[in-house]
């Protein structure tokens, strides 16, 4: 947990938002960016709220699902990007709604 609070003190989320926006991110790039925020904001505890929620801050959401519809017919975005947008958007209703 404390080498994912790190990358976030870093700003890696914003970084990898920014990545999955350039126009020349590949499908694998969108993968591997996909898991990275998937792994970053994992857990359940007060800090990987947080992570989720800067995660939403940075617009990972549509920048997730702007993904999936480049790269509709490739299996391993769609999956890492599924369970991205479950894992960011986990949590207690009153979580969840704040980062809607």
């Amino acid at each position: 947990d404390a080498r994912r609070q790190a990358a976030e003190d870093a700003g890696a989320l914003p970084q990898i938002v920014a990545a999955m926006r350039a126009p020349s991110a590949t499908a694998a790039a969108q993968e591997w960016a996909c898991s990275v925020l998937l792994n970053i904001t994992a857990g359940t505890d007060a800090q990987s709220d947080a992570r989720k929620q800067a995660a939403a801050n940075a617009d990972a959401l549509p920048q997730i699902v702007a993904a999936m519809r480049a790269h509709s017919a490739v299996a391993a975005v769609q999956e890492q990007a599924c369970c991205a947008l479950d894992n960011i958007t986990a949590g207690t209703d009153a979580q969840r709604d704040a980062r809607a």
